[in-house]
């Protein structure tokens, strides 16, 4: 099952968010807008019923919640850093707003100077406010409008959404800080961490299965057995050490397919998260192989056994090179970034959607080949040309299938190709595919 994180914030920095947490294929995330910093309290209150984790924006939303919440879930909040800083400097910068100063609140001195000093602006004149760490809105409002009135500083920084607004309703020229997306993931990883359904699936038993894909025309091209029995030998070796990293246990099943066992905690450190597999890009560049590879979690050894050869059926259905991940919920993860690097991390694909994709005449082998050039090339629109090459069937098949999946729901049409000669060609966008990114 997926852990269920209750997200509460502005609506800007919370669609931020949501955009990082797709990293995050554990996380579920149930969303809470508000409109002002008074109401997170409350609705934290009533979020927490529903919730195994908290995420909140700033540390002044955290106090509030800690001074006026019974707390009963562990509750995070995203901080404001100098990473966060590096942005709204790079584009007052760009635009020359610098020049007369700026004031600077929710940041400490350090991390501004540092971080004026890592862009080689570090003779701007800096206001950094120094007075309490859970200061007042009004009192950060009163600090920036000052300066500004004064002329002592030209641009106001500040990390409290109400303060932003209250300078623009009186002219004055301002930025509102808003954390890092580096600053949320750190936050999403310690969240996760916390969580008691995490502290349970650390132990879980987790079955993957390696494969070498097109072994046999390597073995093909070896002039001797010698040769064979020593691409076998270092094959194993690369492998073993990739497990020994995973403290698992290996066995061999055949010269070019592989058994490992391991647990979820420390899969799950070691590819970061379920982004990316190491040892495809090692095979790669030591033997100029590629590795078909499919991991199944489960609650027992025999559910996860079964989802590992579902998830390697599918990365072999995708053309190999690619790794696919089957939860014990059946959830679909994948591809994970192999030897060649993906633009996109597909999150999560649920069983109901597998399911529906299935009924709609889109084959797993189908469904397996579109997740995996949709993260490798960030794409979700094909001509049915394209589409007919990809699946490797005709273009008469390709425009049945198609109009198949129009009626499901699955595709549509985007638009119009123009050809140098000849008719325009039809664009169809997988919709469903665009989602779960």
């Amino acid at each position: 099952m997926q852990i269920k994180i209750g997200i509460i914030g502005l609506q800007q920095v919370v669609n931020r968010l949501l955009k990082v947490i797709k990293a995050f294929p554990t996380f579920m995330p149930i969303v809470r807008i508000v409109k002002d910093e008074d109401e997170i309290p409350a609705t934290a209150a009533a979020l927490m019923m529903e919730v195994e984790v908290l995420l909140l924006f700033g540390a002044n939303s955290h106090r509030k919640v800690k001074d006026n919440v019974s707390i009963t879930i562990p509750v995070h909040y995203v901080p404001l850093t100098g990473t966060g800083l590096y942005k709204t400097l790079f584009q007052a910068l760009q635009t020359n707003r610098l020049s007369g100063g700026i004031s600077i609140d929710s940041l400490t001195k350090s991390m501004v100077m540092n971080t004026l000093k890592d862009l080689g602006i570090e003779h701007t004149k800096a206001v950094v406010f120094n007075g309490p760490a859970h200061a007042s809105p009004d009192k950060l409002f009163e600090f920036h409008r000052n300066l500004s009135d004064s002329g002592d500083c030209s641009l106001a920084i500040t990390g409290v959404e109400s303060v932003a607004r209250r300078l623009s309703g009186v002219q004055a020229a301002n930025e509102w800080l808003i954390p890092s997306d580096q600053d949320m993931s750190v936050t999403l990883e310690r969240a996760l961490l916390s969580t008691e359904s995490r502290r349970i699936k650390e132990s879980q038993i987790v079955v993957g299965m390696i494969k070498v894909d097109d072994f046999g025309k390597l073995v093909m091209k070896r002039s001797n057995e010698h040769e064979v029995q020593k691409l076998k030998l270092d094959i194993h070796r690369m492998v073993l050490d990739y497990v020994e990293s995973l403290d698992g246990y290996l066995t061999s099943l055949s010269g070019d397919e592989y058994l490992f066992f391991t647990t979820r905690g420390i899969f799950e450190r070691e590819t970061g998260g379920y982004k990316t597999i190491p040892l495809a890009k090692d095979a790669n560049q030591s033997f100029g192989i590629s590795l078909s590879l499919g991991v199944g979690f489960g609650t027992s050894a025999n559910e996860a056994g079964t989802n590992a050869r579902a998830a390697l059926r599918k990365s072999k259905e995708a053309g190999g090179n690619t790794c696919f991940i089957i939860r014990e919920d059946q959830t679909l993860i994948g591809p994970l970034e192999m030897a060649d690097p993906l633009h996109t991390v597909l999150s999560a694909t649920h069983k109901a959607l597998i399911k529906k994709a299935e009924n709609a005449g889109m084959t797993s082998a189908y469904l397996s080949k579109l997740l995996s050039h949709t993260a490798k090339y960030d794409t979700y629109e094909y001509t049915v040309h394209e589409l007919a090459a990809l699946l490797d069937v005709t273009v008469r098949s390709a425009h049945r299938l198609l109009l198949l999946w129009i009626d499901n729901g699955l595709a549509d049409i985007a638009g119009m190709q123009k050809v140098p000669k000849g008719r325009p060609r039809q664009i169809f966008r997988f919709t469903f595919l665009k989602d779960k990114t």
